[in-house]
């Protein structure tokens, strides 16, 4: 009885273990940055987004992803909806 006593944390810690790892790694948050000129005509603002996201501690590619487009000056090219 007294090696069942030892025994049964180290079977909790073996079932612990394996259900944290598991676990699915969480997916950093995707941004879709989306302008009609092209991202060289307004490489300025699109630093000042990227610095204004890094001053709130996102970092592109580690904990947060961009994905950036651009109608590069077609303004046809760009599909606006309206919200249901």
């Amino acid at each position: 009885m007294k090696n069942l006593i030892y025994l049964l944390p180290v079977i909790a810690m073996m079932v612990v273990g394996a259900v944290v790892q598991a676990q699915q790694p969480k997916q950093p948050p995707r941004i879709g940055y989306l302008q009609a000129p092209p991202l060289s005509v307004v490489a300025a603002r699109t630093n000042a987004f990227r610095q204004g996201l890094h001053d709130l501690g996102y970092i592109e590619g580690k904990n947060v992803i961009i994905e950036w487009r651009s109608a590069v000056g077609k303004i046809d090219r760009v599909q606006l909806s309206s919200p249901s």
